[in-house]
């Protein structure tokens, strides 16, 4: 926990699991407007900002910028510097690896469809936890999320990767009226 702390994640560090609601998630992204990226509800246009992002999750959303394009030239080597170990022989995909210790990334706020593994980009920023805190995640957490609900209003897309525990709780919490709708 100190160590996730120094690196801005002390208050999402304490998310174990969401219960998600597939029928709420899956109506939001049907009133998903790509243009503009708002939710068209009927009483207006509303959509997730940064400060909620800060709210709900306790991240920075100002400082550093994540880089959502990097190459790690040498994945084996920064897997070793960084993690003690090197990737598995034989391993097909240099592009992701399962990390247990990084699960708050991959997991909760950064997952792709899968949820269980981690961009080898994010390893290098993660290098020096005292300079991890200083990026803003909570803004990397948001635009990834925009981008997986532009993906997925897509006609044949059937899942969503993102931070859908922030969509769901934003949700709940703009619109409490929907907490007592089960579906």
């Amino acid at each position: 926990m100190p160590y996730l702390r120094l690196a801005g994640f002390g208050d999402v560090a304490l998310i174990r699991r969401f219960d998600l609601r597939p029928n709420l998630l899956s109506a939001l992204v049907e009133r998903w407007c790509t243009e503009t990226h708002t939710f068209i509800m009927l009483c207006g246009e509303c959509t997730i900002t940064l400060e909620d992002v800060a709210m709900q999750l306790g991240l920075r959303v100002d400082g550093a910028v994540v880089m959502g394009r990097s190459k790690v030239l040498e994945p084996s080597v920064v897997c070793h510097r960084l993690l003690g170990r090197s990737l598995r022989d034989g391993e097909q995909n240099f592009t992701c690896l399962t990390l247990a210790w990084l699960r708050l990334i991959g997991g909760v706020l950064l997952p792709n469809n899968t949820s269980n593994r981690v961009h080898l980009k994010y390893l290098p920023l993660l290098e020096d936890f005292s300079r991890a805190g200083s990026y803003s995640w909570g803004s990397a957490v948001l635009a990834a999320l925009y981008y997986e609900l532009c993906h997925a209003t897509k006609h044949g897309v059937s899942n969503m990767a993102g931070c859908l525990g922030l969509l769901q709780s934003w949700t709940l919490y703009r619109m409490p009226f929907l907490a007592a709708i089960r579906h």
